[in-house]
Formats: structure tokens, C-alpha cells, sequence
């Protein structure tokens, strides 16, 4: 009988390696691109529904920002940087809410569908079907929202609602339009931030700071404005809804598509997509 052979060592057991929590800048670029892809090829009647989500998750952020600060007159009186703080600080929960349950958000779109026109995965006309969709969505729903905030008497004796409305329709044309630019700009990078990490506490986080930022500061958001107006005329604020529409959501919401499809879509489609790609040399025959 022979002698068996020798039997080689086990080697070390293969490493796995665990998939990054947080995507480098040009993956979220990718990413953020198929999403927007993925946005475009939804109905135009499930992108309406999911608007209808999105106005009222934002809603509900608004609501808890005029909860808090509306029922603080003397801080804000006295210490009116605290008091934009703490409104900065609960507002973002609209936007964690819509990013983690799902919901269409028109400015987060004005990014993420733009970014997939970029890169040739949608049409130029899935474009104008999902901004459409979400944006007429999102006015619903907060609109909704706003009435069923109203008939729960929360607000009654809150003076911040009608301020509001008052404050947003009294803005220039241009001043609308530019801070609707930069409000968006910080939301989308909320929306980067946010789609990047693969964990409940980094989207949060993600979320959470440009958000909070935008809201302290004082910026426009049209979705946002859509519940603030809405609540603040169902309070008795001396504005009609073609004043709202007017003198506010309409500079704003062009000022979000800038600040989307321009500052953040444009921009980095140039420096990770395909926007900064050389264009193709063909041969001379």
C-alpha cells in the first residue's frame, strides 16, 4: 500500500470586504444619476402620488418648525439668532422623512433627473413629466396638509403662520429668485449627502445639516413654502393665492431649478459625467 500524500496546510480564510458606508463623491454622482433614471421611468400618476407624500412629509417638518418658534415670542423678540436657530434644528425631519419612506420631491428631482438627462439614461421629456408630476404632487399635499393643520385649531392663536405668509409675498422678485438659488443648492446637497451613505444614521446626518442650514439662514424653498403660504392664508394673512403664487412660489421655484439642474446637476456633470468628457474625434475619410 502506498503512503497518502501529503496534505497541504489550509490557507487563511478569504477576506470579505464590507461595502463602503458612504460613497466617494463620483460614485454618488453615478448614483444620484440612476436614481434620477429610475424617478423618470415612474408613471406620471405614481410620481403624482409621491408628491403627494413628499408636501406632506415637508409639512410636517414645517409644522413642527412654527410649533416650536411660533410658541416662543419673547426669545425671538430678544435673542432672534436662537430663535432661527431652533427653527433651523426641528425642520429637517420633513426631508429625513421623504428621503428614508420614499416620496417625490420636486427640488430634489430638478438634481437627480437633470443628472440622468446628463448622462443619456432619461429623455429631456421624462424630465418635464417628473418635475411636473412631483411639483403639482407636492402643492397638493401641502395644501392638504396645511387644511388638516387648520382644523385641528393648533395654530389658532400662533402668529408665526400669518408673519410668514405676509414676510414671503412682500420679497422682490429678485431676492425671491436668489434665495430660492441657494436653498436649493444646500438641499440637494442634502440629497447627496444623504443617497451616499448606506446607514439610517448617515442619510439622517446627511440630511440633517444642509438643511438645518438653509432654514436658519432664512432661504426659500418652494415645496416648504407651499404648506407656509397655504397654512398662513387659512389663518387670516392678508394674501391672496395669486399673490402666493406670484410673488413667491414662482421666483422661488425658478430659483430652485437653478440652484438643482445649474449648481449642482450641471456642475458635477461636468467634473464626474459626461459633460466633461472630450467629445468623440471622428476620422476624416
Amino acid at each position: 500500500m502506498s503512503a497518502s500524500a501529503p496534505v497541504a496546510p489550509a490557507g487563511p480564510a478569504p477576506v470579505l470586504q464590507a461595502a463602503p458606508s458612504v460613497l466617494a463623491p463620483a460614485a454618488a454622482y453615478e448614483f444620484l444619476a440612476t436614481l434620477g433614471a429610475a424617478k423618470a421611468k415612474l408613471s406620471f400618476q405614481k410620481t403624482l402620488f409621491m408628491g403627494i407624500l413628499a408636501g406632506v412629509y415637508v409639512g410636517f417638518g414645517a409644522l413642527f418648525a412654527i410649533t416650536v418658534c411660533g410658541n416662543i415670542p419673547g426669545v425671538v423678540a430678544s435673542n432672534p439668532g436662537l430663535a432661527k436657530l431652533l427653527f433651523g434644528m426641528v425642520f429637517p425631519v420633513g426631508l429625513v422623512i421623504t428621503l428614508c419612506c420614499g416620496a417625490e420631491l420636486f427640488t430634489g428631482n430638478t438634481m437627480m433627473v437633470t443628472a440622468a438627462v446628463i448622462e443619456k439614461r432619461t429623455s429631456f421629456g421624462s424630465l418635464v413629466r417628473n418635475w411636473s408630476a412631483s411639483y403639482l404632487g407636492n402643492l397638493i399635499g401641502s395644501i392638504l396638509i396645511a387644511v388638516v393643520v387648520a382644523g385641528t385649531g393648533l395654530l389658532a392663536t400662533n402668529a408665526m403662520p400669518t408673519a410668514m405668509a405676509v414676510a414671503k409675498t412682500s420679497l422682490p422678485f429678485s431676492q425671491a429668485f436668489i434665495r430660492g438659488v441657494l436653498c436649493n443648492y444646500l438641499v440637494c446637497c442634502a440629497v447627496w449627502l444623504a443617497s451616499s451613505s448606506s446607514t439610517m444614521s448617515g442619510k439622517i446626518m446627511g440630511a440633517f445639516l444642509p438643511v438645518m442650514a438653509f432654514a436658519t439662514i432664512g432661504l426659500e424653498h418652494s415645496v416648504a413654502n407651499m404648506f407656509f403660504l397655504s397654512i398662513g392664508i387659512l389663518n387670516g394673512a392678508p394674501v391672496t393665492a395669486m399673490q402666493a403664487l406670484t410673488c413667491n412660489l414662482l421666483p422661488v421655484t425658478l430659483g430652485n431649478i437653478v440652484g438643482g439642474a445649474i449648481c449642482m446637476a450641471s456642475v458635477y456633470g461636468w467634473v464626474f459625467g459626461a459633460l466633461g468628457k472630450p467629445a468623440p474625434v471622428v476620422a476624416k475619410a
